[in-house]
């Protein structure tokens, strides 16, 4: 008996010594997992950063496009190769991009704080421009074919050649925005406080309408916005101009009639940056609608008069604009119709009417009866000016606006419309086209009849965008672009070689082109 007891008690023992091993052996209890969370403070979307107290939002859209008729995706056949209308002008331009943004938010006792990133990776069919060359050589300047250096490499006997050498896979990278918001304060790269809020889209795709300023890919700025309540704001803004805001200023004295034909009326001479844009803006945004007005003032700063310091310079010319919008939502038409419309006059600061993806430069080709080909050009500067004299600003106005109608939750149309003219001062006028219409630099020419640097662009379109499912959507946009310019008769030019155009009389006209641009975006 005590033998058996001995058994059964050593066995007890060497299974309690056993199951303390394994004990030993469990890992210890691991913490729970902490599982990201909705953040319902700034609306749908919005995600707790885990382990903070910041939401973080991420969302942006895949697009692809053509646009026929045009070399570039956005714009008209207005300048260059796209003006020339020859073989060297594109019927289509194809485009494919991925926009990326990040939104995050943190509340603090001062208010949200915001930061908002917006990049885009794209790849755009280029172009090909004429050489000159006895042999009808032709130059890439698009995103491919560029060497170490920069330059479009040059083909030989007629051809081309393309490289990737320096890109990624010859496609392109860009920074629409970058800024921090703080207490009312707006830090870095985002759309200026002078736009309206629909920049340079009252109902179109189409970006190149004049009639408004339009930084749809954000200008660097400090500003500061004072909320009064039941939508009223007012915003006080310093913003980079030296990216978006320079339309040229133009020393006449190195103007040239083979240059004004290709939309050049002297040497750019454009100094260092000195000043920013200085913006004001008040803005009512309520169920009825909205009405913003804005102003701006623009420091005009030169370089010299020639290649040195010793040749003197003019004087800066501080240049202004003003702009006001209305927006008119719940009309009778149907739930989701509005209206957008805008006007602006500028004084020496053209590119708040004739915004950065529309240009103020026109050389345009086309069919004559009378002569080789017909020509339409013209320029808008912020100012002209000749050596030993003082700058002469360049005065436009403009409008634009769009009426979109929704005829079902898939369907939408809009018809849209812009109108910008420039005018020149007594200098432009009299350097370029000389007294009554006389001697200058283009006026004095054989076959010129009329001669006037002032011009107007008129604008006129329709989209219509068919939304299957959420957030795809599909649109076609057709848009026709008139240039209005005040030359007439027939001139002998030998215009610039990248057209390859040839010494010829060319017959002075107005110029018309139209461009169709069909997209699908899916935005996520």
């Amino acid at each position: 008996m005590k033998l058996v007891k001995s058994l059964l008690l050593g066995s007890a023992a060497g299974l309690i010594a056993v199951g303390g091993a394994q004990a030993a052996d469990l890992p210890v209890k691991a913490k729970a997992v902490e599982y990201v969370k909705i953040c319902s403070l700034y609306g749908a979307g919005f995600y707790y950063i885990p382990g903070t107290d910041t939401c973080i939002k991420l969302g942006g859209y895949l697009r692809a496009e053509v646009a026929l008729n045009t070399n570039s995706d956005y714009g008209a056949q207005t300048t260059t190769n796209n003006g020339s209308r020859n073989r060297l002008t594109n019927y289509y331009t194809m485009r494919a991009r991925e926009d990326f943004n990040i939104d995050t938010r943190t509340a603090t006792e001062y208010g949200v704080v915001r930061t908002f990133f917006d990049g885009v990776f794209s790849w755009t069919t280029g172009n090909y421009q004429g050489l000159g060359s006895a042999t009808g050589g032709t130059q890439y300047s698009g995103t491919l074919g560029l060497n170490a250096a920069g330059t479009g490499l040059a083909g030989s006997s007629g051809g081309a050649v393309n490289s990737t050498d320096g890109n990624t896979s010859g496609g392109s990278l860009g920074v629409y925005y970058a800024f921090i918001q703080f207490a009312g304060f707006t830090m870095g790269k985002a759309v200026s406080q002078f736009d309206a809020p629909w920049n340079n889209y009252p109902g179109n795709n189409y970006d190149s309408l004049v009639g408004g300023s339009g930084t749809v890919t954000g200008v660097n700025q400090f500003s500061y916005t004072a909320d009064f309540g039941q939508g009223i704001t007012a915003a006080f803004s310093a913003e980079d101009a030296t990216q978006y805001y320079q339309a040229g200023n133009l020393n006449m004295t190195g103007a040239t009639a083979a240059g004004m034909v290709g939309g050049a009326y002297g040497t750019n001479a454009i100094g260092g940056s000195r000043s920013p844009n200085l913006v004001a803006m008040l803005r009512v945004d309520q169920a009825w609608g909205l009405f913003q007005a804005s102003v701006a003032a623009h420091d005009n700063h030169v370089g010299y008069y020639g290649a040195t310091e010793l040749t003197g310079h003019p004087d800066d010319k501080w240049g202004w604009a003003v702009q006001l919008a209305l927006s008119i939502k719940n009309i009778p038409t149907g739930a989701g119709d509005v209206i957008n419309i805008q006007g602006v006059y500028t004084d020496g600061a053209t590119r708040y009417n004739f915004q950065n993806l529309a240009g103020s430069s026109y050389s345009m080709f086309g069919n004559s009866g009378t002569a080789y080909q017909s020509v339409g050009f013209a320029n808008a500067p912020d100012t002209v000016y000749v050596t030993g004299s003082s700058q002469e600003t360049v005065k436009t106005w403009g409008f634009r606006g769009a009426y979109t109608h929704n005829w079902d939750p898939y369907w939408n149309t809009a018809i849209y419309g812009a109108y910008a003219q420039a005018q020149f001062g007594s200098l432009g006028k009299t350097t370029l086209c000389g007294v009554g219409g006389a001697g200058g630099v283009f006026g004095g020419l054989a076959g010129v009849t009329g001669c006037n640097p002032d011009f107007a662009i008129g604008q006129a379109g329709i989209i219509t965008r068919w939304t299957p499912v959420k957030n795809l959507t599909f649109s076609a946009d057709l848009a026709w672009t008139h240039l209005d310019q005040k030359y007439s008769g027939t001139v002998g030019v030998t215009p610039s070689s990248v057209t390859a155009k040839p010494t010829a009389f060319y017959e002075l006209k107005d110029q018309d082109t139209v461009t169709l641009l069909l997209r699908a975006q899916r935005n996520w």
